[in-house]
Protein backbone atom coordinates (compact mmCIF):
# COMPACT_ATOMS: atom_id res chain seq x y z
CA UNK A 1 0.00 0.00 0.00
CA UNK A 2 1.13 3.39 -0.90
CA UNK A 3 1.89 5.67 1.57
CA UNK A 4 0.10 8.90 2.41
CA UNK A 5 2.00 10.91 0.77
CA UNK A 6 2.61 8.79 -2.22
CA UNK A 7 -1.25 8.73 -2.50
CA UNK A 8 -1.53 12.93 -2.41
CA UNK A 9 1.54 13.60 -4.90
CA UNK A 10 -0.68 12.32 -8.07
CA UNK A 11 -2.47 15.47 -9.61
CA UNK A 12 -5.27 13.12 -10.04
CA UNK A 13 -5.94 12.17 -7.17
CA UNK A 14 -6.02 15.67 -5.77
CA UNK A 15 -8.18 16.43 -8.31
CA UNK A 16 -10.90 13.89 -7.16
CA UNK A 17 -10.55 14.66 -3.72
CA UNK A 18 -10.76 18.32 -4.79
CA UNK A 19 -13.84 17.68 -6.60
CA UNK A 20 -15.40 15.39 -3.81
CA UNK A 21 -15.23 18.09 -1.41
CA UNK A 22 -18.30 19.77 -2.81
CA UNK A 23 -20.49 16.35 -3.06
CA UNK A 24 -21.06 13.07 -3.71
CA UNK A 25 -19.96 11.82 -7.69
CA UNK A 26 -19.95 8.60 -9.03
CA UNK A 27 -17.07 7.67 -11.59
CA UNK A 28 -18.67 9.03 -14.50
CA UNK A 29 -19.02 12.27 -12.95
CA UNK A 30 -15.64 12.48 -11.94
CA UNK A 31 -14.55 11.42 -15.37
CA UNK A 32 -16.65 13.69 -16.95
CA UNK A 33 -15.37 16.68 -14.86
CA UNK A 34 -12.16 16.44 -14.86
CA UNK A 35 -11.62 14.96 -18.40
CA UNK A 36 -10.11 11.22 -17.30
CA UNK A 37 -11.36 7.62 -19.03
CA UNK A 38 -13.65 5.51 -16.52
CA UNK A 39 -10.59 3.14 -16.09
CA UNK A 40 -8.23 5.81 -14.94
CA UNK A 41 -10.85 7.21 -12.47
CA UNK A 42 -11.71 3.89 -11.19
CA UNK A 43 -7.70 3.63 -10.59
CA UNK A 44 -7.23 6.51 -8.77
CA UNK A 45 -10.61 5.88 -6.67
CA UNK A 46 -9.52 2.42 -5.49
CA UNK A 47 -6.22 3.92 -4.60
CA UNK A 48 -7.79 6.54 -2.30
CA UNK A 49 -10.58 3.90 -1.14
CA UNK A 50 -7.64 1.80 -0.01
CA UNK A 51 -5.75 4.51 2.05
CA UNK A 52 -8.77 5.93 3.19
CA UNK A 53 -9.65 9.04 1.92
CA UNK A 54 -12.60 8.11 0.24
CA UNK A 55 -15.74 6.05 0.56
CA UNK A 56 -18.42 4.87 -1.85
CA UNK A 57 -21.86 4.03 -1.04
CA UNK A 58 -24.81 2.55 -3.54
CA UNK A 59 -27.85 4.24 -5.05
CA UNK A 60 -30.34 3.00 -7.16
CA UNK A 61 -27.28 1.96 -10.21
CA UNK A 62 -24.82 4.21 -9.28
CA UNK A 63 -22.13 4.17 -6.63
CA UNK A 64 -21.30 7.37 -5.69
CA UNK A 65 -18.00 8.42 -3.54
CA UNK A 66 -17.79 11.05 -0.54
CA UNK A 67 -14.24 12.00 1.00
CA UNK A 68 -13.48 10.29 4.62
CA UNK A 69 -11.46 13.32 6.21
CA UNK A 70 -9.58 11.47 8.52
CA UNK A 71 -6.36 10.63 6.43
CA UNK A 72 -6.52 14.63 5.36
CA UNK A 73 -6.85 15.71 9.44
CA UNK A 74 -4.06 13.18 10.30
CA UNK A 75 -1.84 15.58 7.44
CA UNK A 76 -2.90 18.57 8.79
CA UNK A 77 -1.60 17.85 11.89
CA UNK A 78 1.74 16.47 10.25
CA UNK A 79 1.62 20.10 8.56
CA UNK A 80 1.04 22.25 11.67
CA UNK A 81 4.42 22.89 12.64
CA UNK A 82 5.77 23.39 9.26
CA UNK A 83 2.60 25.87 8.95
CA UNK A 84 4.26 27.83 12.65
CA UNK A 85 7.90 27.77 10.99
CA UNK A 86 6.83 29.56 7.66
CA UNK A 87 4.24 31.65 9.56
CA UNK A 88 7.14 32.83 11.71
CA UNK A 89 9.25 33.63 8.82
CA UNK A 90 6.47 35.34 6.85
CA UNK A 91 5.85 37.47 10.05
CA UNK A 92 9.97 38.18 10.22
CA UNK A 93 9.75 39.40 6.47
CA UNK A 94 7.23 41.64 7.16
CA UNK A 95 8.80 42.93 10.11
CA UNK A 96 11.61 43.62 7.63
CA UNK A 97 9.89 45.13 4.73
CA UNK A 98 8.09 47.46 7.35
CA UNK A 99 11.22 48.98 8.54
CA UNK A 100 12.59 49.33 4.93
CA UNK A 101 9.72 51.51 4.22
CA UNK A 102 10.73 53.85 7.28
CA UNK A 103 14.10 54.66 6.11
CA UNK A 104 14.29 57.86 4.14
CA UNK A 105 14.75 57.32 0.19
CA UNK A 106 17.44 59.81 0.16
CA UNK A 107 19.31 57.02 2.50
CA UNK A 108 18.91 54.02 -0.04
CA UNK A 109 20.56 56.43 -2.93
CA UNK A 110 24.02 55.47 -4.16
CA UNK A 111 26.57 57.04 -1.89
CA UNK A 112 29.49 59.22 -3.38
CA UNK A 113 27.31 59.84 -7.03
CA UNK A 114 27.16 63.28 -7.88
CA UNK A 115 23.33 64.48 -8.55
CA UNK A 116 24.00 64.77 -12.09
CA UNK A 117 24.60 61.12 -12.40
Amino acid sequence: MESTFDVVAEPNRRAILSLLLANECSVGEIGQTLQLSQPSVSKHLRVLREAGFVESRVSAQRRLYRIRPEPLMELDAWLAPFRRYWSTQIDALERHLDQMDDVPIAATTTKGKSPDE
